[in-house]
């Protein structure tokens, strides 16, 4: 018998105790191991971070004419407008000169649409409309028949349709309002599709992918996944760009299977480490892999304010003398007095936000910083300028 801190206890029940939290121990282990192990498998789908070779999207373009505008189409300085009008009715039998033509109510556009791969005659897709003259909205106005062209010249859909624009514009005599763009509309599943693209998918031999963003790691990963998949190496990297995959024999036929297996596959993007800087607008992104070596970091803003007013001296009464203006400049200069602080080797990025927000750093501050981390060669990173 043994007395403990919980009572008296048999060596028995001592023996049965400590087997119970051997058990519970393992079991704890196996459930964090399988935790990690999900954890480290989490990745992205294929099909998020490549495009198959020659699956894509067409480009259309078409120039057509938007009518039934309250007034706000486009002036008669539009040459363009004013002949597509008279060409138009010609083509219908109605001859005017076109001098005597007012365009007010029309409106000169281009149409262009996105033709989705494997897209088949009577598919409908969307038209963007937008103004090519001096008009003033779209708003309440219908484009008529316009063919949409290719890179090739073949015409593969055309559009008509009334028109909806996100946006609005008014004006008065001395006032005017405006939102969004008015110019600018869309016609929804109003462009039909006349002809398809060739493709001769189905009996390609291989088929290629090409990473969004090339990287050799990433390439490797896919690849991987890939052959580990088939339990076969069909997928080859000839670069850091491509993924190569011959067919295997039971999907010869059946490609939309396999690719179906393939883009539902999850891998582990790498990502370089790198700072994206947008000087315009103050924009600073940071990826996760960025880090500096030891170096002390200080950043002291310079304000400087000028004032100018305008100072007036009377002449007293019957003194014959002529009012003066005499300029009154105030200026002031601040500057902050931020303390130096001293970054070590391999900081995380959490780390490294930290201690930059610490500073009171503006994201202009921040470009200022990055750029000089980078002259300094301390930023483990590319730095990009967009």
């Amino acid at each position: 018998m043994y007395l403990t801190h919980s009572g008296l206890f048999s060596v028995d029940e001592l023996t049965m105790c400590t087997i119970k939290r051997k058990i519970l121990a393992e079991s704890l282990f196996c459930f964090l191991a399988l935790a990690v192990s999900f954890r480290c498998a989490y990745g992205v789908r294929i099909k998020d971070i490549a495009d198959i070779e020659g699956v894509r999207k067409n480009q259309l373009v078409g120039y057509g004419l938007v009518i039934g505008l309250d007034g706000t189409g486009d002036g008669n300085k539009s040459e363009f407008t004013i002949k597509s009008i008279s060409s138009m009715l010609e083509r219908m039998g109605v001859t005017i000169d076109p001098a005597r033509i007012s365009v007010k109510n029309v409106a000169a556009v281009m149409v262009t649409a996105d033709l989705p791969p494997f897209s088949k005659p009577g598919g409908k897709i969307d038209a963007n409309v937008s103004s090519i003259g001096d008009a003033k909205s779209l708003y309440g106005g219908t484009l008529l028949f316009t063919p949409l062209k290719g890179a090739n010249g073949n015409t593969y859909a055309v559009a008509q349709g009334p028109i909806v624009i996100g946006g609005f514009s008014a004006a008065g005599s001395d006032a005017s309002v405006q939102k969004n763009f008015p110019t600018v509309g869309r016609i929804i599943g109003g462009a039909l599709v006349e002809d398809e693209v060739s493709n001769d998918f189905e009996r390609k031999e291989s088929l290629s992918w090409s990473l969004h963003s090339p990287d050799f790691t990433t390439v490797s990963r896919v690849a991987e996944a890939i052959n580990s998949a088939f339990y076969d190496k069909i997928a080859f990297t000839p670069n850091s760009g491509t993924i190569e995959v011959k067919i295997p024999q039971k999907y010869i036929g059946n490609l939309v299977e396999l690719v179906t297996v393939i883009e539902g596959l999850e891998i582990t993007p790498d990502e370089i480490a790198k700072v994206v800087i947008n000087e315009r607008t103050g924009t600073v992104i940071v990826g996760k892999n960025v880090k500096i070596s030891t170096t002390a970091i200080a950043h002291g803003n310079l304000s400087i304010a000028i004032k100018e007013s305008a100072d007036v001296s009377q002449p007293l009464p019957f003194s014959n003398g002529q009012t003066t203006v005499t300029p009154n400049t105030n200026m002031s200069v601040k500057e902050g007095k931020n303390k130096l602080m001293l970054m070590d080797t391999g900081v995380s990025i959490e780390q490294l936000v930290k201690a930059l927000n610490s500073l009171g750093v503006s994201p202009r501050d921040l470009i200022t910083i990055f750029q000089a981390l980078r002259a300094s060669g301390a930023l483990r990173a590319e730095l990009e300028t967009i």
